[in-house]
């Protein structure tokens, strides 16, 4: 809004800050898209991770039954990350879902 139209003032320190104001508000909007974009990469992220450690412990438990490693230590280790990545998954995804119903409950 032109408040130097309303009050038909044409100082230099009023548009100055209108200008301020506009790109404030641009600025917002850019700072919340950002904000989105980093929390849906981080979340993507976490997915990759997910499925590498699930790929991995697939890939030990292959090793492991065609007899090419007898460490089971391995196994172990590539098997409970793998758990532990699922569950956080899990968890991430239930907690997305639940917000996504409260918010669609949301009377307008």
């Amino acid at each position: 809004m032109d408040i130097t139209s309303l009050y038909n003032v044409s100082s230099a320190a009023v548009k100055q800050a209108e200008q301020t104001s506009a790109l404030g508000q641009k600025s917002a909007e850019a700072t919340n898209t950002e904000a989105f974009d980093s929390v849906l990469n981080a979340a993507l992220e976490n997915l990759h991770t997910t499925n590498s450690y699930l790929s991995d412990a697939e890939n030990e438990q292959i090793r492991w039954a065609l007899g090419e490693t007898e460490n089971t230590h391995d196994l172990t280790i590539a098997l409970q990350k793998a758990s532990t990545a699922l569950q956080y998954t899990v968890a991430i995804r239930d907690k997305f879902l639940e917000a996504y119903k409260e918010i669609m409950n949301i009377q307008i």
